[in-house]
């Protein structure tokens, strides 16, 4: 078997994860500089947050697409990841839906200009948007179930028409800094609270 210090599996193993992590750090880079300045954020900006050098960006993303699906994905894997852990740490149900839509806004707010950086490639772009509901309407149903079982919310509320929903009110705060999607967000989540916010639902 080889060591760490002859020639044979593990060094190469360990550069994988060396340049896994790199990559990681990249992207987690790029999330918050879209967040905060659109997916149309100099490189450079990016290169300052990760502490790397231009160069270093381009060779793990040749394309500015490529950084953009990258960040889409990542984005994506932190709204799934988070549904249960806040489900089981929040003080509530409905206290853990409210702050994964949080997350979920937050992660429209990158969202907003990918179709501009895939133009060329609306397949990539289709297939981006199956992935998309295929990993958060699971979570989302988990927690509006978990938040109407508990008599926190009134029962029947349809994740894909939540998540399109709030995805319509995030349209032009781009454009608009005097809109807050944030704000009307909160009004629509008050929306599916019960009127005392607690106990079981009436019988009809």
């Amino acid at each position: 078997m080889p060591t760490a210090g002859q020639s044979g599996e593990l060094p190469p193993r360990s550069k994988r994860a060396d340049a896994q992590r790199n990559q990681q750090t990249l992207v987690a880079a790029a999330a918050e500089v879209f967040v905060a300045s659109g997916v149309d954020a100099p490189i450079r900006q990016i290169a300052a947050k990760a502490g790397v050098g231009m160069g270093t960006i381009y060779r793990n993303f040749p394309t500015r697409a490529d950084l953009v699906v990258a960040v889409y994905r990542h984005q994506v894997e932190a709204c799934a990841e988070a549904g249960p852990r806040l489900l089981a740490s929040a003080d509530s149900p409905f206290a853990a839906l409210r702050q994964w839509i949080d997350l979920f806004v937050d992660f429209l707010v990158t969202k907003h200009g990918l179709a501009g950086a895939l133009q060329s490639d609306s397949s990539g772009f289709a297939a981006l948007h199956t992935y998309f509901l295929d990993r958060l309407l699971p979570v989302c149903t988990q927690l509006l179930d978990a938040a109407a079982d508990a008599g926190e919310i009134r029962p029947g509320t349809q994740p894909y028409e939540l998540m399109r929903g709030i995805g319509n009110l995030c349209i032009g705060r781009d454009s608009d800094p005097r809109y807050d999607p944030r704000r009307l967000v909160e009004l629509l989540l008050q929306g599916l609270r019960r009127p005392d916010g607690r106990g079981p639902s009436p019988q009809v």
